[in-house]
């Protein structure tokens, strides 16, 4: 395969994203800026593989060979399964909906995620990604992320929610206590009705290589019992991490 198909194919791929799960073939081509008879050539190439799925209704989805292939990523395999015993018990501690993040570029990557039982509207999903500077977990990754990342990330607040801390000057002191507390928070700044608190988890060197979170109605009263429910659990998984040297977890 050519270079020039290649690209046209990952283009294709490309058009998928949260908001747009769902596409019509026309959609495709027109999101991956291609003719529709290109389009449909390489878009039965990659259903034939399992890269796309085709639905009854003539649409198309991503198909299940390219999540198989996602789960073999490093920081799918590696770190989710070190981190996985220590979501569950906090799971089974809250009954909340708990989140594992990484950064992606000036995003959080959502790698792993348990639903809690606790009625809360949770926007996130595995595999998607969030503006760092309205979720709990992003405000940690933002905290101990590059100041290069900081700074495209200040330039760009976008406003999600009423909530949504959108001046720099109020977000750089709340990632100035985020290093200093050791957690951050929210209260509705990425979804009406939903506030979290996360935590650093970092790898056996000691950087910060991830963040764990967990999403309830209110925090005024079970603050610190989260809190502390998520850095035992996070060191739970730093101790396991460096345990485990064979582990692929960058």
């Amino acid at each position: 395969m050519s270079a020039s198909v290649t690209s046209r194919a990952l283009d294709l791929l490309g058009a998928f994203d949260p908001d747009h799960r769902v596409l019509t073939l026309s959609a495709l081509a027109r999101r991956a800026g291609m003719p529709l008879a290109t389009a449909h050539r390489l878009v039965g190439e990659l259903n034939r593989w399992g890269a796309l799925a085709r639905l009854p209704s003539g649409e198309y989805v991503i198909g299940r060979r390219l999540w198989d292939l996602g789960l073999l990523a490093p920081v799918q395999s590696g770190l989710r399964q070190a981190a996985s015993p220590f979501l569950h018990d906090l799971y089974g501690a809250t009954l909340a909906t708990v989140h594992l993040a990484v950064r992606d570029g000036t995003e959080a990557l959502y790698i792993d995620r348990l639903s809690g039982h606790i009625s809360v509207p949770v926007i996130s999903e595995i595999g998607s990604r969030l503006p760092m500077h309205a979720t709990g977990v992003g405000k940690v990754l933002l905290a101990y992320a590059p100041e290069n990342v900081r700074t495209e990330v200040l330039s760009h607040l976008t406003r999600v929610t009423a909530y949504t801390i959108t001046q720099p000057a109020r977000l750089l002191d709340q990632l100035r206590r985020v290093r200093i507390d050791g957690y951050a928070t929210t209260g509705e700044e990425m979804s009406l009705g939903a506030c979290s608190v996360a935590v650093p988890v970092r790898g056996p060197g000691g950087e910060v290589v991830a963040a764990l979170g967990i999403v309830v109605p209110d925090l005024r009263r079970e603050r610190a019992r989260l809190v502390s429910a998520l850095q035992v659990a996070a060191q739970g998984i730093n101790r396991t991490l460096g345990d485990s040297p064979s582990v692929q977890w960058k």
